[in-house]
């Protein structure tokens, strides 16, 4: 271990002392940690919450406008479109102006498009309204899974992440049990109306806490380096397989989220609007689970990690066929902590993966996310409206396969390179 690495002081010659260079990153515990948690924390807070705002409402959408689910579903589906194509052009602003001014921009012009959601007169007036607030939310992932990569030390960035992720599991929570209870009272469009004014808080104290970049240096914005930068990326066989693992995910999340609102307002349950929005407490589980991917990558690596993260999400899957309402729920927690932790793996493996243009890697995992997110929110709904939930729970088990059959790849992949690998000389 070099003496840069551990802190001590090389010497030079009989008195010449050099002192190390002093790793500045931050670390737990360390001046600075707390805050650039919190900020991000609230950030992603107000990004899921935003993102997913009319996600519990779409059965009283529906109502209103006189649509089907499939239909109503493009609130949801616009809203992660437009993240998924912006994200990768607003990762390459932040690569020359900064990780936390396009942040900062990105939340601002998000809050301002919420204060005309509730007002939208009518169902293609807000899809597009929805749309436009997907995309000035893409400058938040990318940009913030950066800025970590490059102002945390390696050793936290898991944790540093999972928080994120956090925030973004208690923003989706909170987002759908206020939406559901606002709107039980006053309508799906002051529900809305008042998860915008909590993002806008929640934008300003971002803004407030976040420390400034010490580690960031500006890249090109020229067509040719991006290029270059994005097929770099892509050629890597690793890289690849973890975009299409976030994709994977994000489809049977976005399916069964979409789609449980209708599911528990009909027969058998006939669940009241704020009970029903009350189902996404269970958010809290992926919490838990983000935060903690971290000492369960420790324990079990980066497959293992992914294999149990899917196995719970498919076991999830299967006890919400059942008629029980709490056999419902649990399968619920079980998806959401599921998904939540491979969510955190795959994401923080591709900010360790990317060796340069981390804004870029970050950009296209979170583009294949929310690709995965907007299919799943529309083949689930179309799912539904042809099979039911059974339907729906079709469409998740197939995507966890998937992530399955893409994890042994890797596994197999890893033990050819294991063996091509030259034995050191003695």
């Amino acid at each position: 271990m070099s003496p840069a690495s551990t802190g001590a002081s090389t010497v030079m010659g009989a008195d010449a002392v050099v002192p190390a260079v002093t790793d500045t990153r931050l670390s737990p515990g360390g001046p600075g940690y707390r805050r650039m948690s919190l900020a991000l924390f609230l950030a992603g807070v107000a990004t899921f919450a935003l993102l997913y705002s009319t996600q519990a409402l779409l059965p009283l959408i529906s109502g209103e406008f006189g649509v089907a689910a499939s239909e109503a579903s493009w609130t949801v589906a616009a809203a992660t479109g437009g993240l998924a194509v912006f994200v990768l052009p607003m990762s390459a602003l932040s690569e020359r102006f900064g990780r936390r001014t396009v942040m900062t921009a990105s939340l601002a012009v998000a809050v301002a498009v919420g204060v005309l959601v509730p007002f939208a007169p009518s169902l293609t007036a807000l899809v597009a309204l929805r749309a436009l607030q997907g995309a000035a939310l893409a400058g938040l992932p990318a940009s913030a899974t950066a800025y970590l990569a490059e102002e945390v030390r390696p050793k936290a960035l898991v944790t540093a992440i999972g928080l994120f992720v956090a925030g973004n599991s208690v923003g989706g929570m909170s987002g759908r049990v206020i939406t559901g209870w606002v709107a039980q009272e006053w309508g799906w469009r002051i529900a809305v109306g008042v998860i915008g004014a909590i993002a806008v808080g929640c934008a300003v104290a971002f803004r407030v806490l976040l420390p400034a970049p010490k580690h960031f240096a500006p890249g090109s914005l020229r067509p040719r380096v991006l290029a270059g930068t994005v097929r770099d990326h892509l050629s890597d066989p690793l890289l690849r397989r973890l975009y299409a693992i976030g994709a994977l995910f994000m489809t049977v999340f976005g399916g069964v989220y979409t789609v449980i609102g209708y599911r528990l307002t009909e027969a058998p349950f006939g669940l009241p609007q704020g009970i029903v929005g009350s189902i996404f407490l269970v958010y809290l589980v992926g919490t838990v689970s983000a935060s903690t991917a971290g000492r369960l990558v420790g324990r079990l690596g980066r497959r293992g990690a992914l294999y149990l993260a899917g196995g719970t999400t498919a076991t999830g899957l299967l006890l919400t066929l059942a008629d029980s309402l709490a056999l419902v729920l649990l399968g619920l927690v079980l998806i959401t902590a599921g998904f939540f932790a491979g969510h955190a793996v795959a994401s923080s493996a591709v900010s360790k993966t990317a060796t340069h243009g981390r804004a870029q890697a970050s950009a296209l995992y979170q583009s294949a996310y929310y690709i995965g997110s907007s299919a799943g929110s529309t083949v689930g709904a179309v799912a539904f409206h042809a099979g039911g939930w059974a339907g729906t729970v079709a469409v998740g088990v197939l995507a966890v396969l998937g992530v399955v059959a893409i994890t042994v790849l890797g596994s197999r992949a890893a033990r050819v390179a294991a063996r091509r690998a030259p034995v050191p000389a003695h």
